[in-house]
């Protein structure tokens, strides 16, 4: 079982920054890729970044591409959202999740997930 407990979100206005933070806790950190996902009201949720068990590789959706980075520090079991150039439409409740596998863009193959942070761009 892994724990994880998402921090760091909030009310920021359009072209500002967050940084996101998810702390895992129960199993090796290291036996899993991490993923930022999110869902706003009335949408399915998607996909946002995943990365690498190592941190050494990463992945991301077209829409964040150049604006969100993901990381993570093995050392502290935690993973990181960066967020910079924030939009109104990236409004969304963000989830990070833990992978026992090789990573997917699909949420389904995602063992173990946060309770989530809100996230509110205004224009």
């Amino acid at each position: 079982q892994v724990q994880l407990v998402e921090s760091g979100g909030g009310l920021v206005q359009s072209g500002g920054s967050l940084r996101l933070s998810c702390a895992a806790s129960g199993r090796t950190f290291t036996d899993y890729v991490m993923a930022w996902f999110r869902q706003a009201p009335g949408k399915e949720r998607e996909f946002v970044a995943h990365i690498s068990r190592s941190g050494g590789r990463s992945y991301y959706a077209d829409f964040v591409k150049g604006r969100f980075t993901i990381s993570r520090d093995n050392a502290k079991n935690t993973v990181y959202l960066q967020m910079n150039s924030l939009k109104p439409e990236d409004t969304a409740v963000y989830y990070c999740a833990a992978d026992p596998s090789g990573g997917s863009y699909y949420s389904g193959n995602y063992l173990y997930w946060g309770q989530g942070t809100q996230v509110t761009v205004s224009s």
